[in-house]
């Protein structure tokens, strides 16, 4: 929201004075998406923002006459949410990255830093509509580099401790994440979890900042400046439909030493040499 917020100041916005923000959060439920949506067309604003897969389509069935921006979306049109990049369709527009790609190549990665990885626990939200075509796409690339899959599929935090239990059960090595606001929101809760049973893991930013291996993915802040750029050309006159879609193209890799250290991984050179930054 800071990056959103700074967006919006470069422009010469100011919150409060020439422009009003009304903030929602459905704390991860995602079942009370709807009801927020309403309430804030409701208000008769001017633009929807949205973050997140399922609040950009709880926008698109709330609303066809208000613009919605997504700060970011996990593959849009994998998903249904706007028919191409540059004819977004409707009254969507804003950004975009393709995450099944993205969850795909995280396997290849933490098969590289720990080669005798056989076993991957995948824990995924199933209703994150991206959330299945991220598993299609991570089935095709593990078959390719002989791994297992072992998803795990959560609605909330109280279901981490399950997740975790069934795979102690069927020796997974390392584990991984299918991107989604709520186990964003929980990565401490997954992390630690992860510490406990020394497992490699790979995921976005947030868990290996919190303790784990490594992370590969989209620096969320980014989008979410330049998701102010969208919002005031619409308010400036231009139609969702004839501002294409932006999607990201740069990813990051992070690796944390010091957990490599303590569970005894040691990493290659040529994959420490292309890690954007390196925790010590």
């Amino acid at each position: 929201m800071e990056a959103f917020r700074s967006g919006f100041h470069d422009l010469g916005y100011v919150e409060g004075n020439n422009i009003i923000i009304e903030y929602r959060s459905s704390e991860g439920k995602y079942d009370g998406l709807a009801g927020l949506t309403a309430e804030l067309v409701h208000l008769r604003i001017d633009v929807l923002v949205t973050y997140g897969t399922p609040a950009t389509r709880a926008a698109k069935q709330a609303t066809t006459s208000v613009p919605i921006v997504m700060a970011i979306s996990g593959d849009a049109i994998a998903t249904g949410l706007i028919s191409s990049l540059n004819r977004p369709g409707g009254n969507i527009t804003g950004s975009t990255f393709f995450n099944p790609e993205l969850c795909a190549k995280r396997l290849e990665l933490i098969k590289e830093a720990v080669p005798p990885t056989i076993r991957v626990g995948v824990l995924l939200n199933p209703d994150n509509p991206i959330t299945f075509p991220c598993l299609q796409e991570m089935e095709r690339t593990a078959k390719s580099i002989n791994l297992e899959l072992v998803p795990f599929q959560v609605h909330s935090p109280n279901e981490f401790e399950s997740a975790f239990l069934a795979w102690d059960t069927k020796h997974v090595n390392a584990m991984t994440v299918i991107e989604d606001a709520m186990l964003i929101a929980n990565s401490k809760s997954i992390v630690e979890l992860v510490t406990k049973r020394r497992l490699p893991s790979i995921a976005f930013k947030e868990i290996a900042e919190g303790g784990g291996l490594m992370a590969y993915g989209v620096d969320f802040a980014k989008p979410f400046y330049r998701a102010a750029y969208f919002v005031d050309k619409i308010l400036n006159g231009a139609k969702p439909n004839d501002l294409p879609v932006e999607q990201a193209t740069k990813f990051d890799l992070l690796i944390n030493l010091q957990t490599a250290k303590t569970l005894g991984v040691e990493l290659p050179p040529t994959l420490l040499a292309r890690a954007d930054e390196v925790i010590e």
